[in-house]
């Protein structure tokens, strides 16, 4: 796990926003963008052990419901899950429901998948811009009921100032 002498438990999101918009600020690529992304939440706040995003891909093994799957795009962590299938885990729930998913406990969502033991709760945002959904964002901590309601709304609009800036196709 990383903690940063300057990262936060209850993260100034305000502030955050502005440093967030000054580092993309001029760049536009999506990869570029997401490492970035990915790297300055990960050293901005507290009691992390993964950060990153899944990007929208086409299905290995389609379904009827979903045509679509998440793979891994740039994170700060460990080692992650390659490919997740939409509605599978906590990433494929968020990505399929296009919306929020915050677990307070990871053991205690059904079909979660454990990509690090040392997880315990998550956060996971969709990527959406336009009405198109490009993706997740995902958080881990290895610790319980790590996320609150400010949490969300913080991460939501830095993801949303992220989309803004950055070109998906």
């Amino acid at each position: 796990m990383f903690t940063s002498p300057d990262a936060s438990d209850k993260p100034d999101y305000p502030v955050l926003a502005r440093q967030l918009a000054s580092i993309l600020e001029g760049e536009r690529n999506l990869i570029t963008n997401a490492a970035q992304f990915s790297a300055f939440i990960y050293s901005s706040i507290s009691n992390l052990n993964w950060a990153g995003f899944y990007f929208c891909v086409d299905a290995s093994k389609p379904t009827a419901e979903f045509a679509h799957d998440l793979l891994l795009g740039p994170f700060q962590g460990k080692v992650a899950c390659t490919r997740i299938p939409f509605g599978r885990g906590v990433c494929g729930t968020a990505a399929a429901e296009r919306r929020t998913v915050l677990v307070a406990d990871v053991h205690a969502f059904p079909g979660h998948i454990a990509c690090d033991s040392a997880s315990e709760s998550e956060i996971v945002i969709p990527l959406i811009k336009d009405g198109e959904l490009y993706g997740v964002f995902d958080i881990d901590s290895p610790r319980l009921e790590r996320f609150s309601a400010e949490d969300q709304s913080g991460l939501e609009n830095l993801l949303s100032i992220f989309a803004a800036v950055t070109d998906f196709r």
